[in-house]
C-alpha cells in the first residue's frame, strides 16, 4: 500500500515538474531559435520528425501539425523524465539545501542527453539539434534542469518563509 501511495505522488508531483520544465525548455529553444534561426517555431517542430519524417526539424514556421505535435512529443518526453527526477529525488535524503532538487534533476537531465543523443536511433532524437548551436543545446538542457528543480525549490522556499 506505501509503494502505491509513493507511486501517486512521484506520478503527481512528475506532472508538475515536467510541465515545468517543458514550458521553461520550450521557451528556451523558442528565444534561442528566434536568435538564431530567425523563428520562433524552428527548433519545437523538431520533435515532430517522430511522427513526420526527418524533415520535419527543417521547417521554420509554426504550424498545427509540426509544431503542436512538436511541442506534445517534447512535454511528453519532459513528463517521462521528470519521473526519473522525482523517484531519485525521493530516494535522497531529505534535506532543505537547494542541491537536494538541483543534483537529481542535473543527473536526470544528463541522462536524458545521452540517450536522446547516443542511445537512440536518429529518428527519435529531439530534432532541434539539428537546427541549433551546441552552445544553445546546453542551455536548452540547462533550463530543463532548472525546470525539473524548481517546483520542489518553491516548495522549500515557501516552507522556510512559514517559519
Amino acid at each position: 500500500m506505501a509503494n502505491i501511495i509513493s507511486w501517486r505522488r512521484i506520478i503527481h508531483s512528475s506532472l508538475v515538474s515536467g510541465s515545468v520544465a517543458s514550458v521553461a525548455s520550450a521557451i528556451s529553444l523558442s528565444l534561442l531559435g528566434k536568435r538564431e534561426l530567425g523563428r520562433f517555431a524552428a527548433p519545437i517542430n523538431g520533435p515532430s520528425q517522430w511522427i513526420w519524417g526527418r524533415h520535419a526539424p527543417y521547417k521554420n514556421r509554426f504550424s498545427l501539425r509540426y509544431t503542436l505535435m512538436g511541442y506534445a512529443i517534447h512535454h511528453a518526453a519532459s513528463i517521462f523524465w521528470a519521473i526519473w527526477y522525482e523517484r531519485v529525488r525521493e530516494r535522497s535524503s531529505p534535506t532543505e539545501k537547494p542541491s537536494a532538487a538541483l543534483a537529481p534533476a542535473v543527473m536526470t537531465t544528463a541522462a536524458a542527453y545521452v540517450v536522446d543523443f547516443y542511445c537512440i536511433p536518429k529518428r527519435l532524437t529531439p530534432g532541434f539539434e539539428n537546427r541549433l548551436s551546441k552552445r544553445s543545446l546546453f542551455l536548452v538542457y540547462g533550463t530543463f534542469a532548472l525546470g525539473l528543480a524548481a517546483p520542489a525549490l518553491l516548495d522549500r522556499y515557501r516552507s522556510t518563509r512559514k517559519d
